[in-house]
Parts: structure tokens; C-alpha cells; sequence
């Protein structure tokens, strides 16, 4: 029992000043780490389920998140430091170090964090949003402390450097609002009314419910094309990407194809009329 009461009480180092750190102090710094870093978990958990059922958009509610959680960890970290006696100014050459250390081998490191809390203040992508990068279209799911992740409308994640979504061009198509305008082309046969295919066309998106009615769809006589007329419908819905505007032009389609078949009108397809001008009776050779 004195074997282990003097090991309880040994000092580990001493700093310059006479201030002694036990190993008695060091467990118990520990034991304070371990349980604020799990309370704030905790914490954090309950705030994000609390949030969850009220109407803060994902975003705000992840940056409080945020804030919570790492004011916590802040406070936890500055209790263990005075369960130890230990002056900060003990610690400015660590801190010295540990910034050269930072400046040269973990600057990406702390410039995608330092860009995650950007992204979370500025909110130029917010978690939901239907984004386009590159080539890749799809919903942003989390703001990370290193990266971003998306996922692609065929389901696959993308994992983007926080300090790449300020840096590279990313079109954000639910900035604003919802509000996505889509374009839908139909070619008619040549001797069609045209008139009346536009009056077609446009009933036909006018009935598609999740076609908004401000701003109106607009059908225009487009071209004259080789083999057909050319029509373009401009039209705005309230959806969160491309998969849902592809059902809607579907839908459409569908509608055009029976009020064209109620009205006689043939939806055109590419045609080749090929003439042939014999200058001379072509003679074949004798068979022998």
C-alpha cells in the first residue's frame, strides 16, 4: 500500500518555476479528457436529433453543431490544464514548434478545416443542396473537417477537399431556391400546323403538376430542321436535381405523344430520299 501511494504521488517533471506534476494530477487529466471528450459526443448527439425536429435548414444546424462541440472540447482542454498547475507560458515553445510543425507538413490539413468552417459561415454550399462539379452532378450530404461529400446521381460518394469546393467553379443550382428552368425538344413532320403543335405542347406541360405556372412556359418554333420541324418548351419546377426533371420531361412526353396521336400530328424522324440518274443502261457481263 506505501509502494503504491508513493507511486501515486511521484513527480512525473517539474517545470522552472517549482511547479511539480504528479502522477496522481496525470490520471486524473486523463480521466477529464476521456470523459469531456465523450460528454461533448453526447452533447452533440442530443443537439443534433433536437435540431433535427425543428425547421433550421441542415446547414445551420450543423454549424451549431460545430460551435458546441468544439467549445466543449475547448473548455475540457483548459480544466485539464488547470488541474495541472502548468502556466501557458510553459508551453510557448511547444506551441512554437508544433506551428513551424503545422506551417510546413499540415498546412493542406488545417487549410481544409480552416475552409470547412467557410463554408459552414458563408454558406456557398449547404448541406441538401443540388451542386455540379466538373462533370459530376449531386447532393451535398456533409460538410466534414476535411471534405465535402457528395452523392452523385448514380448513387456514388464523391469526397472533395473542403479548400477545394471555395477554390475550384461549382455551380450550386439550390442557391437561392428551387427553382430549376429545363428545356424539352420535339421535332415535328413537315406540312404539320405549327400553330396548333405549339398550342399542344404547351397544354401538355401546363398539365404536368409540378410544372410551376410563374414564370409561364414558353414554346417557341425553334428551326427548320433536315428532317423535321424543330419546337423547344422552356419550363420551371421546384425539384432538388436532374433526376427529378428527367421524370417530369418524361411525363410530358408521354402527354405529347397521345394529344399528337388525338390531333394526327407525326412526330418526325430522320429521313434520306436517294435518287438515281442512269446516264447509261449498265450491261452486266455474260455468264459463261
Amino acid at each position: 500500500m506505501e509502494a503504491l501511494k508513493t507511486i501515486w504521488t511521484l513527480p512525473v517533471f517539474t517545470f522552472g518555476d517549482g511547479v511539480s506534476v504528479r502522477v496522481s494530477q496525470l490520471f486524473l487529466v486523463a480521466l477529464v479528457l476521456l470523459g469531456g471528450y465523450v460528454l461533448s459526443k453526447v452533447i452533440e448527439r442530443l443537439i443534433r436529433r433536437r435540431l433535427a425536429q425543428t425547421e433550421i435548414r441542415p446547414d445551420a444546424a450543423l454549424l451549431m453543431q460545430r460551435f458546441v462541440y468544439y467549445g466543449l472540447l475547448t473548455a475540457v482542454v483548459m480544466t485539464a490544464l488547470s488541474l495541472l498547475h502548468v502556466p501557458l507560458g510553459a508551453f510557448a515553445f511547444i506551441s512554437g514548434a508544433v506551428a513551424i510543425g503545422v506551417g510546413f507538413g499540415a498546412q493542406n490539413i488545417v487549410n481544409n478545416f480552416i475552409s470547412g468552417w467557410i463554408l459552414l459561415v458563408e454558406r456557398p454550399v449547404r448541406v441538401n443542396d443540388f451542386v455540379e462539379i466538373d462533370s459530376y452532378q449531386g447532393v451535398v450530404e456533409n460538410i466534414g473537417n476535411r471534405s465535402t461529400r457528395i452523392r452523385r446521381v448514380d448513387g456514388v460518394h464523391l469526397l472533395i477537399p473542403n479548400s477545394q469546393m471555395l477554390e475550384r467553379t461549382v455551380v450550386n443550382w439550390t442557391l437561392v431556391d428551387d427553382r430549376i428552368r429545363t428545356v424539352l425538344k420535339v421535332g415535328v413532320a413537315y406540312g404539320s400546323p405549327l400553330r396548333r403543335v405549339a398550342e399542344l405542347i404547351e397544354q401538355a406541360v401546363r398539365e404536368q403538376p409540378d410544372v410551376i405556372p410563374d414564370p409561364p412556359p414558353i414554346v417557341v418554333c425553334d428551326d427548320f430542321g433536315d428532317s423535321a420541324i424543330l419546337f423547344e418548351a422552356y419550363l420551371w419546377s421546384e425539384v432538388g436535381g436532374e433526376r427529378e426533371l428527367r421524370q417530369i420531361r418524361s411525363n410530358i412526353r408521354f402527354r405529347i405523344d397521345e394529344l399528337f396521336s388525338e390531333h394526327g400530328i407525326v412526330i418526325a424522324f430522320p429521313q434520306l430520299d436517294v435518287h438515281l440518274n442512269s446516264v447509261a443502261p449498265i450491261q452486266m457481263p455474260a455468264l459463261k
